[in-house]
């Protein structure tokens, strides 16, 4: 085999390994938010007993907390570095996909979504660090100013992060800000989930139209899951 040849296959193994691991790093993810939601749609019952105990939960695990967060850390960064390297490897091999978008035989998946996924990934960068140190870290709260509560079961005062939450959403720009970002990590799923299911391979091609139809589902009921908590404390709070 020819040097020339050698390249070709080696390229083409890497491609190939890039959106493994762009894929499965992206489903984890997926996985991650959705049972992120479910606890954090805690936040709707009326007196935050609910969710303080969800988040004094996660807390008291300690060290196997650090090792998941630190996991999706490295997740994060795998899924984006693989993802930018696929991205700018289909704009070298056909810079004219992103002025026409047309395709030849079955119908195309090209979508909206799927044409901002370096954007929406960007931006889903950006929040999670926001998110991150607004909720985690509460840099923006003195140490004096972060509320504490007693939790009927639980020993001494524990950091009540249902009132800095509803806090932070009765703010116009942090309601509507975590909102519009809600609606790119909807767009990126919208996309991103179908595409993982293929790099895996782990669909037929005749079950391709119904994985696309149910990756919009989830990635829409996600989305609105996210977004209807900013809006509703803000709503029923904040006005």
């Amino acid at each position: 085999m020819s040097n020339s040849a050698n390249t070709k296959t080696n390229k083409g193994m890497s491609g190939i390994i890039r959106k493994y691991v762009s894929g499965f790093t992206g489903l984890i993810w997926t996985l991650f938010l959705i049972g992120h939601l479910v606890g954090n749609l805690t936040l709707f019952s009326s007196d935050g007993t609910a969710f303080n105990k969800y988040a004094h939960f996660l807390e008291s695990t300690g060290a196997l907390l650090i090792l998941a967060e630190l996991s999706l850390i490295v997740f994060i960064l795998m899924h984006a570095v693989s993802g930018i390297q696929v991205w700018l490897g289909k704009r070298k091999a056909r810079p004219e996909d992103y002025k026409l978008y047309k395709t030849a035989g079955a119908k195309s998946k090209q979508s909206l979504s799927s044409r901002t996924m370096i954007i929406s990934g960007s931006l889903i960068m950006l929040f999670i660090v926001m998110h991150v140190a607004t909720f985690k870290f509460n840099l923006h709260l003195s140490a004096s100013d972060i509320p504490k509560v007693k939790i009927p079961g639980i020993d001494g005062e524990i950091r009540d992060l249902y009132q800095i939450v509803r806090d932070t959403f009765k703010n116009p720009a942090a309601a509507f800000g975590y909102t519009f970002f809600m609606v790119f990590i909807g767009f990126h799923l919208r996309h991103g989930i179908w595409s993982a299911l293929q790099s895996l391979g782990a669909m037929k091609p005749k079950l391709s139209p119904i994985i696309y139809t149910i990756a919009g589902l989830l990635a829409t009921l996600i989305a609105l899951g996210f977004l209807s908590i900013p809006l509703y404390i803000y709503f029923t709070t904040g006005m």
